[in-house]
């Protein structure tokens, strides 16, 4: 196979190892050690996919992890696709099956291009917004559309093969980027003996080394590198991890790395030692003593107009792609810059033996070393001026080249169009602030350099920073530089190092750059052809200066109304052009304009990686009870109840769900049922302020709970809505049990954490879950007492032992503590166990049961029974927007209590207050056979037209067998002064079912069952 643009010689590829690969359907060939990028643009591929807005053909514009346009679908299979790739990122392995994530019917051939052509002039920021807003029937179309039209790419469908996982790490010191700078601070550190971590996003260590002129000790440099890897390699307390991004920088030197583990060796992970699968990606989660920030820098584009057609690039790109990857992507250069170091690109491609046209230098009188060198070389260069447009579609075809004065804006000269098929720019570098600024530090603008800086920071991180990102540009500084910090970092983590000897680098004159964020143009920027700032996300300049017109003055206000430094690019390309852009549209400097707040991550991070193993049963595990194989072998259906795997009902030969529930539920009116409630949240409290502490929490008053009795408490939200309810036991003076709903039992505690550790630290009370500790069998029904007393030496007499009162001893041979509590109505006891000896007890019971008929019974008819006693269940007759009052539960709260309990000012806001509030009350639908659908919406006048006025939902329903009629709970607005009176829910089928508003108590409203 032809690789047209693959050079005959040089590079850290191995011709010996050819590898074939796919894009958009077509047959290709690189090499190992090629990146996809590499590949695509040796095989003289020039359009990857088409821009996000406009639909623009793009191509391939930098090298590593700054690229904007190359970002592509990877996988042959539906279950192996990821998407969002960056080709420049992605090693090229045999069979690699990649394709464009946008264009149709192909990316050559784009019928949205048309918007390309126009999208200037009719799509300018804000276009969405202000077009297709009406009528709003139609949103949902639109976005449709929208959605479809966007460059983006396509998740799959099916589950992931491939595993990921989590590591946690500590180390004395770790190094961001292995370039001259890092790997000279990890090396110092190293030889100390501190525990060092080396990370680097690239494929092998080395960054701008491993592609650059400049030699160390009068040798390239990519042998300085390869000792430097080898002895650190020899360090036994140094982790390397090439191929690993790290993307975030957060609280308490905590870092996350993102190793990509295998992508180089195939679209799924191979099998690693004894056949296992390996991990795709990791995620190395580090806590570091001092981290030595040497990210480096990435290189500015230069805005001009019509940059983005496929072969403009980045200068340094270029020279990465013929030097480390034997790769010319063109044949003829056109080179555009305002600093010294973009010469080297023209070196670069005159040593490959191909054509420089000329160099366009927007400083007056350069004179560095490599300036000279080019001119030497009888290479034409063009002083005071730039490229300002190009020509061509698919591929560049020619660069008009003209005189331009930066400072007042113009072009002073006519120009003229130079035959080429590349165009390299090159508009200065800025370091990569990013992770220096995950914790809200703001960079900080260094004018000599043109670019921001990593700034202090809040304190929060221990960082030093090295070479590039630190402001510092010449090699043998940067080096220096870094070992600087290696030593430093060693240091204050209690380690002595020392540099060593530093290599020898060359001499060379290098001259300071000018600035130039936006190139002039004979029109004004809106009448120009596009200038493009950020390429990822279509930002024009015309776009940031209309933003700025419109009134967005703020950095973030810009980046939102236009998209400037959006998703995955995060500004690495665009960021300070188009800051400078702005700042010049408002008439302000460019460190007043400032920069926008970047977030993790860095670079895109698979949802694979961020799960890890924590994924199907391990994501949400199965929580059983003690008596799961009794449930089991006894045919019970099972519903997910908080992860919990509990009893929904226990059907017989011939049942369904209705008939076993009917049955049940009269089980426990006539006789006795036993119910496994060992899912309830238990939490322990201790300590001498447990008391205090759960006047606070509570709406009710503790203060004189004595030991021995139980109290039912609701607990609300800052705002007066209901959160949680539950029993709590008083065991001791200093100690309490408390209860909790099933699915809230982890929200409870951490609630109640979070309260103690941040408002009221002063109190000494303590949390512990014990939910699994202890198991709970619930006997009810009217036989509950006589069946218990058969199996323990707890005396069970009615005044000796009340209602909401609890006792310790023996149940079945078993130390037990024993409640009168009761959520049906009934007299019932509530048997708690240690969970080791709670199946046993459970078979006792069951058996000492049978002459009582005892029925074990689910959760639904505990639903039906409790809902026949108008107890509430929070989440489902609550939803986060009733108070106590609403609920007509005002007698569980403490009015008078010395301590504004949490929830006590906002139940008592003014809107809280309103008499036509959705109030909890029953109702008895007229038809004693229809059961109200749960959720069903209530209206007063079921012959309102649409829209009708909604008054209220159905929360609870169910068909009562005790009754002998269905009945349902419901919030209704002003509900508690409507009893007596009519409601009505309209149903999808058109058919209404008329209720009756009733008291939410329906069975035994006097409560003499359960204090027998």
């Amino acid at each position: 196979m032809s690789q047209v643009n693959r050079l005959s010689r040089g590079g850290r590829i191995d011709r010996s190892q050819p590898l074939t690969f796919t894009f958009n359907g077509e047959t290709y060939q690189g090499y190992a050690g090629d990146t996809l990028a590499a590949a695509l643009l040796a095989n003289g591929v020039d359009v990857i996919g088409r821009s996000f807005k406009y639909s623009r053909p793009r191509g391939i514009v930098a090298a590593g992890a700054e690229e904007p346009n190359a970002v592509l679908q990877i996988g042959s299979r539906e279950e192996t696709q990821i998407p969002n790739v960056r080709a420049t990122q992605q090693a090229l392995y045999s069979g690699l099956v990649a394709a464009s994530t946008n264009g149709w019917p192909s990316v050559n051939n784009d019928l949205m291009g048309i918007l390309g052509k126009v999208g200037g002039k009719m799509m300018p920021p804000g276009f969405y917004y202000k077009t297709f807003m009406y009528p709003s029937s139609l949103w949902m179309t639109y976005e449709k559309y929208i959605r479809k039209a966007a460059g983006l790419g396509r998740a799959p469908l099916e589950n992931d093969p491939d595993i990921y996982d989590h590591i946690n790490q500590h180390c004395d010191v770790l190094v961001i980027g292995a370039g001259p700078a890092g790997l000279a601070a990890a090396l110092a550190a190293g030889r100390s003996g501190a525990r060092v971590i080396l990370a680097d996003e690239q494929e092998e260590f080395g960054g701008s080394l491993l592609d650059t002129r400049e030699t160390l000790d009068g040798k390239p440099a990519a042998e300085w590198v390869a000792k430097v890897v080898a002895e650190l390699k020899t360090l036994p307390e140094v982790t390397l991890l090439p191929r690993a991004t790290v993307n975030g920088y957060h609280d308490h030197n905590f870092l996350t790395i993102h190793e990509r583990r295998t992508d180089h060796l195939g679209e799924t992970a191979p099998l690693g030692a004894f056949s296992a699968p390996q991990a795709r990606h990791r995620v190395h989660r580090v806590r570091a003593g001092r981290v030595v920030l040497a990210a480096g820098a990435h290189e500015r584009p230069l805005v001009y107009a019509n940059n983005d057609v496929p072969g403009n690039m980045l200068a340094g790109a270029v020279s990465t792609y013929v030097r480390r990857y034997g790769v010319a992507p063109g044949k003829k250069l056109v080179l555009a810059t305002n600093n010294d170091y973009a010469y080297r690109t023209a070196l670069d491609w005159l040593d490959a033996g191909l054509q420089v046209v000329a160099v366009a230098d927007a400083r007056s009188n350069p004179r560095g070393s490599w300036v000279e060198e080019v001119r030497s070389r009888g290479v034409r260069v063009l002083t005071g001026s730039s490229v300002i447009d190009v020509r061509g579609g698919k591929r560049v075809e020619a660069a008009r080249v003209a005189a331009i004065d930066p400072v007042a804006m113009k072009v002073t000269s006519p120009g003229e169009w130079l035959d080429c098929d590349l165009v390299a720019s090159s508009g200065g570098y800025s370091p990569v602030v990013h992770l220096a600024s995950h914790l809200g530090g703001r960079p900080e603008w260094r004018e000599d350099i043109l670019a921001f800086v990593p700034g202090e920071g809040n304190g929060l991180q221990k960082r030093i920073d090295a070479g590039a990102v630190n402001g510092v540009f010449k090699l043998g500084d940067v080096i220096a530089n870094g070992f600087e910090a290696g030593v430093k970092a060693a240091a204050e983590t209690g380690f002595k190092a020392t540099a060593g000897d530093l290599p020898r680098t060359e001499k060379r004159v290098e001259e300071a750059a000018i600035a130039l964020f936006q190139v002039p143009h004979e029109k004004p920027t809106a009448r120009a052809p596009k200038q493009f700032v950020d390429l990822q996300n279509d930002v024009t300049a015309a776009g940031i200066e209309l933003a700025t017109r419109e009134g967005f003055e703020s950095v973030e206000h810009v980046k939102r109304y236009t998209a400037l430094g959006f998703g995955t690019d995060q500004g690495k390309l665009g960021n300070i052009n188009g800051l400078a852009i702005a700042a010049r549209s408002m008439g302000i400097s460019i460190p007043q304009m400032g920069t926008t707040m970047f977030r993790p991550n860095y670079t895109p991070v698979t949802f694979g990686a961020v799960a890890g193993r924590h994924c199907g049963h391990l994501f949400e595990p199965k929580r059983y009870t003690a008596m799961q194989a009794w449930h089991v072998a006894n045919g019970a259906e099972f519903e997910d109840v908080g992860q919990w795997k509990r009893p929904w009902y226990f059907p017989k030969k011939g049942e369904d769900l209705h008939a076993a529930v009917a049955r049940e539920c009269l089980a426990v009116r006539n006789s006795v049922g036993i119910l496994d409630a060992s899912t309830l949240g238990k939490i322990d409290i201790q300590g001498p302020d447990a008391r205090e502490f759960l006047n606070r929490v509570y709406t009710n008053a503790w203060t004189k709970l004595d030991v021995g009795k139980a109290r039912y408490g609701l607990m609300c939200k800052e705002d007066g809505m209901v959160f949680d309810d539950g029993v709590t036991a008083c065991l001791a003076d200093n100690h309490f049990l408390m209860t909790t709903t099933t699915g809230g039992a982890a929200r409870v505690l951490q609630w109640l954490e979070l309260y103690h550790q941040t408002e009221w630290p002063e109190l000494k009370v303590y949390f512990t879950s014990v939910t699994d500790h202890w198991a709970t069998m619930t006997l009810s029904g009217p036989n509950s007492r006589k069946l218990l007393a058969e199996v323990t030496d707890i005396d069970l007499d009615k005044d000796g032992f009340p209602f909401m009162t609890w006792k310790e001893g023996n149940v079945a041979g078993v130390p037990a503590r024993v409640f009168r509590i009761s959520f049906t109505g009934e007299l019932s006891y509530e048997v708690n166990v240690q969970a080791d000896y709670a199946l046993g007890v459970w078979e006792k019971l069951i058996e000492a049961g049978k002459k009582y008929d005892l029925t074990p019974y689910g959760t639904e008819t505990m639903h039906v029974l409790r809902a026949e006693k108008g107890f509430i269940i929070v989440g489902q007759d609550t939803d986060a927007s009733v108070t106590p009052d609403d609920l007509n539960m005002g007698w569980c709260v403490g009015r008078t209590k010395p301590f504004s309990w949490i929830g006590w000012r906002g139940m008592n806001r003014e809107d809280c207050l309103r008499e036509d509030r959705k109030q909890l009350v029953g109702l008895k639908p007229i038809d004693p056979l229809k059961v109200l659908p749960e959720g069903a919406q209530l209206v007063f006048d079921p012959k309102q037209s649409i829209p009708m006025t909604m008054v209220g939902h159905v929360t609870s329903s169910y068909m009562s067998a005790t009754m002998g009629h269905s009945f349902a709970m419901a919030v209704v607005k002003g509900g508690l002064k409507r009893m007596g009176e009519r409601v009505f829910a309209p149903l999808a089928d058109g058919s209404v079912i008329e209720a009756e508003i009733v008291s939410s108590v329906f069975y035994d409203p006097k409560g003499e069952r359960q204090n027998v």
